[in-house]
């Protein structure tokens, strides 16, 4: 088993209060987040941006490792997460994720694609993720 860690710290309430969030292998350390950087455009991240980071850095991992497994060469791969967040009875609830990505490999263009489609269904991010996935992959 691998262990990953984040943390974050929160001091008070939900509109007013602020929060930061740091990973264990100090890439992210302190980095600000509060009610304005989630529900408004102040700088700073939040927790959708991170899930999203997050799973566009595995879809990309999973691709790329799939793509070597079929003999493919040549691969670079550009990819973003959109993660929708909706209003959900009281709450709100993640419901989609939509990553978008461009593929340069060395292949034909329907194999490519039909990896792809097997890496968002496959990353371990994407398992974890209770939300409908979807995908424009282009070949470049």
């Amino acid at each position: 088993m691998i262990t990953r860690t984040g943390s974050a710290q929160w001091d008070g309430g939900l509109k007013a209060g602020k929060g930061k969030v740091s990973t264990k292998s100090g890439a992210l350390n302190a980095l600000p987040y509060g009610f304005n950087t989630r529900f408004e455009d102040s700088p700073g991240t939040n927790p959708e941006e991170l899930v999203g980071a997050a799973h566009a850095s595995c879809f990309s991992m999973a691709l790329a490792m799939m793509l070597e497994q079929e003999g493919v060469s040549g691969v670079s791969i550009q990819t973003t997460s959109d993660i929708s967040m909706d209003k959900d009875g009281d709450g709100f609830a993640v419901k989609k994720a939509h990553l978008t990505t461009k593929i340069t490999a060395d292949a034909d263009e329907a194999k490519v694609l039909e990896v792809a489609e097997k890496a968002k269904a496959g990353c371990p991010i994407s398992k974890l993720l209770n939300a409908e996935i979807t995908m424009d992959a282009t070949v470049v």
